[in-house]
Parts: structure tokens; C-alpha cells; sequence
């Protein structure tokens, strides 16, 4: 079916190991931005991003041909500090 546009919102949540409070005020910015560059390199687009010093809440709109589970694989890979 030609002019035909499908998306889902998926709000994904990612928690500190340990629930500690690891995200500082300083640089929450710069990892939020970082996210959304992976996203973006996926071909996915972030709604909103924001959190808490042990927690992050991400609204992505996918494709419904991306892989939720390899998206969330390539953020938590390429964003773990450790």
C-alpha cells in the first residue's frame, strides 16, 4: 500500500547496576545526548529522554522493522562506563 507509515512508542527504562546513584547532575546532558546519538544511528527517533541520578526513561519511536532487543543491547553496550 503505497504512502503507508507505521510507528511504535516504546518507553524503555534503564537502571544503574545496583540502583546507586551514578548519573550525575554534570554530565546527564552529554549521556542523554549520547543515547540519542545511538538511536539516531539506528534509524530510530528519541521522543524524550530524562531520569534520575539511578535511572534513565527513553520514549523512542521505532520502525516497526527494528529489533527493540538489539536496540537496547547497542544502548546499554555502548553507554556502560565499566
Amino acid at each position: 500500500m503505497p504512502n503507508t507509515f507505521s510507528q511504535i512508542y516504546i518507553q524503555v527504562v534503564f537502571a544503574v547496576k545496583g540502583r546507586e546513584c551514578q548519573i550525575h547532575h554534570s554530565w546527564e546532558n552529554q549521556l542523554y545526548k549520547y543515547i540519542t546519538g545511538i538511536v539516531q544511528n539506528h534509524n530510530q527517533k528519541v521522543i524524550a529522554i530524562n531520569g534520575m541520578p539511578d535511572h534513565i526513561h527513553c520514549l523512542i519511536g521505532m520502525k516497526p522493522t527494528c529489533c527493540l532487543s538489539d536496540l537496547v543491547r547497542e544502548i546499554k553496550k555502548s553507554s556502560n562506563v565499566y
